[in-house]
């Protein structure tokens, strides 16, 4: 459900209800794992090591605190969602950056190549990365994603899908603000067979 125009926004996403059952898309280790390959978040690689050496119920536990990193961000986005974001709220923004002063990153130099898949040098480049010391760290590039919707995003233009059962949340990039749905094949269509269905009961 990569729908938001935000991955910080689709990381609230990540449980939903996208027809009639709600779904958590990480509801355990392995699905956290899952999501945040699918957000091209951690490398592949990194996750595989991650894998490999948690121990029993680490990765389950560090999922069950991802979901409540979920909630409560969840919780922040709702209240201030529809206006600019005030100064005030750096103070209700103390998780998120105790969350982010535990990273340990850092930036190399590596071997710049050619998009086209060319194995000829083409000079350097300066890549960010950071220590995965245990399974915790997962956390972390949903920590940035979640500082990048504060610090990046108008939460003016933040908006909650309008079908009634629907739960999800989004950026609102197009050129007129106009944009009211999750998804048009989704919730959009949803609303435009209901409105058809009422005229339709109208004229009858």
């Amino acid at each position: 459900m990569f729908i938001a125009d935000s991955l910080g926004l689709d990381f609230i996403n990540s449980i939903a209800t996208p027809v009639d059952t709600p779904v958590d898309w990480i509801g355990d280790g392995d699905g956290l794992l899952r999501w945040l390959a699918q957000a091209q978040l951690v490398p592949p690689d990194v996750l595989d090591e991650i894998k490999a050496h948690a121990t029993p119920g680490e990765l389950d536990d560090v999922a069950g605190q991802a979901r409540d990193l979920r909630e409560w961000f969840r919780g922040f986005v709702r209240k201030h969602m529809g206006r600019p974001l005030a100064p005030r709220a750096l103070k209700e923004l103390e998780p998120l950056n105790r969350l982010l002063e535990s990273d340990q990153a850092f930036s190399k130099i590596v071997a710049h190549r050619h998009r086209d898949g060319d194995d000829g040098h083409d000079g350097f480049a300066l890549e960010r990365t950071r220590r995965w010391r245990s399974a915790e760290t997962l956390l972390l590039p949903i920590g940035e994603t979640m500082a990048r919707v504060v610090c990046e995003e108008s939460f003016s233009d933040i908006k909650a899908c309008e079908g009634p059962a629907c739960t999800l949340m989004f950026a609102d990039h197009t050129r007129a603000r106009a944009r009211r749905w999750c998804s048009m094949a989704i919730c959009g269509n949803r609303a435009k067979q209901a409105a058809h269905r009422s005229r339709m009961k109208e004229r009858g």
